[in-house]
């Protein structure tokens, strides 16, 4: 994965007209809903995501 992977969809409407603001990195403009808004990578989580798998069947 690249560090510097870009946005498919707007967070706020959902829309794909995206660009770069040049506000400085990670920094977007959506064209649709015209909010402007910032992603930033925090890290890595200790634990991964596991599956609670509880049995959730009915007898």
């Amino acid at each position: 994965m690249s560090e510097r992977a870009v946005p498919f969809h707007c967070p706020y409407c959902g829309d794909e007209d995206l660009r770069p603001a040049g506000e400085g990195h990670g920094t977007w403009e959506c064209g649709a809903c015209n909010r402007a808004f910032r992603l930033k990578f925090l890290g890595l989580l200790a634990r991964g995501l596991g599956r609670r798998d509880d049995g959730g069947g009915t007898a």
